[in-house]
């Protein structure tokens, strides 16, 4: 999986044309002269196009690809077709146009974990870098956060319909999901999905571009872009629980990773502790004297 730092690997680049494809289900109603709203409507013709068109792709990455450049592929596929979905939920006065915006937040965000690493450091370029399968709490948040909406939807819709307040919320997940992003690729190969316990003879201190606003930019972004998808959904409870779970999983992060920062880096790493902060409200990190 050897390649130049910044060019696409063979895994990036099926991830990107699945993408791609599942992502063309939003070009249906083009393609068949209906409106968006018949396909993310409840209506059979909507879902029998819906259908088909997800067999059809399917079988051309069961023809195009072997295993396990399928695996990949299939995944990429499936956030696409989400992120197209989202699309045909965000056109017109669809009582379901937020959460249109959230399916396009969500699979977005997962996709790009995936593409961004194969840019990055394809070495460490796996299936778990999709963050698919992030943990069972993480999991569990998400299918919350679905459920409030879906409850909160029937028992009262008009909240459901506050776009302001929507609104701030997708512009908090843009910003967030901008700036883990950034942070990646100015950290290029030194970033990892998975705390080192090992320095290789190529991990450097990053302290330029967006680490020299914050040390832990990625944490930021990640904390910022998980609140901003329950304020887009108008989700009150989740807000506060995300904002809690987010707060306290990257407390203990950030604590762990910095044990190891200062272990590779010494004086370095404290010296740049001391001048930048964390980033995330309250959270100091690693309490070190020099």
């Amino acid at each position: 999986m050897a390649a130049a730092e910044g060019s696409l690997v063979r895994e990036g680049r099926a991830s990107l044309a699945a993408f791609l494809l599942g992502a063309s289900v939003a070009a249906l109603p083009l393609l068949l002269s209906a409106p968006p709203a018949l396909l993310a409507g409840p209506g059979l013709q909507g879902r029998a196009a819906l259908a088909l068109h997800v067999a059809g792709i399917n079988a051309l990455l069961l023809l195009l690809y072997r295993p396990p450049l399928y695996q990949i592929a299939i995944r990429a596929c499936f956030l696409g077709f989400a992120f197209g979905c989202g699309l045909l939920l965000s056109v017109g006065q669809s009582s379901w146009k937020h959460f249109g915006w959230y399916m396009c937040s969500l699979s977005l965000f997962h996709y790009s974990e995936y593409l961004v690493t194969a840019i990055n450091n394809p070495r460490s370029l796996s299936l778990d870098s999709f963050l698919l399968n992030h943990s069972v709490e993480y999991t569990l948040a998400a299918l919350s956060s679905w459920i409030e909406f879906t409850v909160e939807k029937i028992i009262y819709p008009e909240m459901k319909q506050i776009t302001w307040l929507s609104t701030v919320g997708l512009l908090t997940v843009i910003f967030g999901d901008c700036l883990r992003k950034a942070a990646m690729l100015t950290a290029g190969s030194n970033f990892n999905h998975i705390v080192q316990n090992e320095k290789s003879d190529t991990h450097t201190l990053v302290t330029s571009g967006v680490y020299g606003w914050f040390r832990h930019p990625s944490y930021v972004g990640w904390f910022y872009w998980s609140i901003g998808t329950q304020v887009l959904l108008c989700n009150p409870v989740c807000v506060v629980g995300y904002t809690l779970a987010s707060w306290r999983f990257f407390r203990e992060r950030i604590e762990e990773e910095e044990f190891t920062l200062i272990h590779f880096f010494g004086v370095e790493y404290l010296e740049y502790k001391k001048k930048v902060p964390s980033g995330l409200p309250f959270i100091k990190g690693v309490k070190v004297e020099l």
